[in-house]
């Protein structure tokens, strides 16, 4: 089992920028590749970005690529989300999730492991 706990959520004006930070427990971290999703309200769920258990790799979505980065601190068992240039569209509940693959994947039914969620939103 690993257990997620996200934090770093919070109320932003468009144009700012948040850190979302993932700790984790459970198992060894680095055998596992990280994600982070989000759900917006009335929508599914959406892969973010995902780095592979080394911190070598990293996968991000078009949506917000050139404005979110995912890196990791396998010293510190945490994963992290930094967003900059946030827009109102981002606004979402964001999981950080864990998948016993290698390199990174954007296939959401891989990942066993979920947090619980931390909400970011984004005022115009």
């Amino acid at each position: 089992q690993v257990q997620l706990v996200e934090s770093g959520g919070g109320l932003v004006q468009a144009g700012g920028s948040l850190r979302l930070s993932c700790a984790a427990s459970g198992r060894t971290f680095s055998n596992y590749a990280m994600g982070w999703f989000r759900q917006a309200p009335g929508k599914e769920r959406e892969f973010v970005a995902s780095i592979s258990g080394s911190g070598g790799s990293q996968y991000v979505a078009d949506s917000v690529k050139g404005r979110f980065t995912i890196s990791r601190d396998n010293a510190k068992n945490t994963v992290y989300l930094q967003m900059n240039s946030l827009k109102p569209e981002d606004t979402a509940v964001y999981y950080c999730a864990a998948a016993s693959v290698r390199g990174t994947t954007y296939r959401e039914y891989l990942y066993p492991y979920w947090g619980q969620g931390t909400q970011v939103t984004v005022s115009s």
